[in-house]
């Protein structure tokens, strides 16, 4: 009815007058960077898919992880992982891959998300912390100098494997994942942040986008897989304006510790996270020790997460490693670990049953 439909255009109209509002008002791309207070160090541990494991392992190392690493594939949803999030009590840190979970193909280039293919997903990323209000790291594409990731730029062979997964197009892709998923402007802001980037206007049609709670981190291999020189880190770093914690895995099998040390150096104004590291082909206490010393004595380092792979019979489970158990669970008894990450909303867990399966 014609009375009607003023009333309702005048109520959409203030909506979307209301969203702009907070648009323009948002949070800059960058601002905070969700860092452990003072000297603190975030410990943290894989996303098994199980909910029990987190319980497991925590009993097993006698330490609460504040920190949860979940593996996703591009374009999938949250809803098991945020369940388990919110169990564990633990804040997320989410990497992102591009292999399709079935059969391992590349669902899109480092090209085509630079070029705006991926926008979408990117926006439902940014919209899902800041609508929850979630605090959480997002570690896209980590390992880009390991061959063996579909959207890594050489083969194992140390060759160039197409124009489309160029270092280039890879520090492009990152960027525009950093601009999009933190969000916090209208959609000219979001265009001219682009813009500055060297990319393409936004490709889906929307206002703006919150400012969402997130820090995004930049992960490659200390050294490359392969070692050579073309696939060292620094050619794959997207510059400082696009990167909020540097980080790296490491893993007892490969211990390049003059390369963790370089790595580390090199990006002296960035916060610093060993996003996985493990014990996997043998008790190796020594190792651990080892880790843990290098942690202290580089103060930048504000996190470390173990990698406990996917099943009970996994070679990276620590429960598997007693000596090296003893040591984990020795050092985390230091005050520089705390139990929780600060301003994690303690939420009620998922009624039984309401966790979904999968990871």
């Amino acid at each position: 009815m014609p009375s009607l439909t003023k009333p309702r255009a005048a109520i959409a109209a203030a909506l979307a007058t209301a969203l702009l509002a907070m648009l323009a008002l948002a949070a800059p791309a960058g601002a905070g960077l969700l860092e452990p207070p003072g000297r603190k160090v975030y410990f943290g541990v894989s996303d098994t898919g199980d909910p029990a494991s987190f319980g497991e392992f925590s009993t097993a190392v006698a330490h609460h992880p504040p920190v949860i690493e979940s593996f996703r594939t591009w374009g999938s949803d949250f809803h098991g992982s945020i369940g388990r999030w919110q169990t564990a009590r633990a804040r997320p840190m989410i990497h992102i891959t591009t292999a399709d979970s079935h059969d391992g193909h590349e669902l899109l280039t480092p090209r085509a998300i630079a070029q705006g293919a991926g926008d979408s997903y990117l926006a439902r990323l940014n919209r899902l912390f800041w609508s929850k209000k979630m605090r959480a790291y997002v570690r896209p594409l980590g390992e880009p100098n390991r061959c063996l990731n579909v959207y890594a730029s050489y083969d194992c062979a140390g060759n160039l494997r197409d124009a489309a997964h160029r270092p280039l197009w890879y520090k492009l892709a990152f960027r525009r994942i950093y601009v999009i998923v933190h969000g916090g402007g209208k959609r000219a802001t979001i265009n001219r942040r682009l813009a500055e980037a060297g990319l393409p206007p936004l490709t889906i049609a929307i206002h703006g986008l919150p400012a969402a709670p997130v820090a995004i981190v930049w992960s490659p291999l200390p050294a490359g897989s392969p070692t050579v020189p073309q696939n060292r880190p620094r050619y794959f770093y997207p510059g400082s304006r696009w990167v909020d914690w540097a980080g790296t895995d490491f893993y007892a099998s490969y211990p390049e510790w003059g390369a963790l040390t370089g790595l580390y150096r090199r990006f002296s104004g960035k916060p610093f996270a060993i996003t996985e590291w493990g014990v996997e082909a043998g008790d190796d206490p020594n190792f651990v020790s080892r880790l843990f010393a290098w942690v202290k004595r580089h103060p930048r380092c504000k996190m470390l997460v173990y990698y406990q792979d996917f099943g009970s019979t996994s070679n990276y489970r620590i429960q598997g490693y007693p000596a090296s158990l003893e040591v984990l669970k020795d050092r985390l008894h230091s005050p520089l670990f705390p139990s929780f990450a600060t301003a994690f909303p303690h939420l009620p867990p998922p009624p039984p049953g309401g966790v979904e399966p999968g990871h």
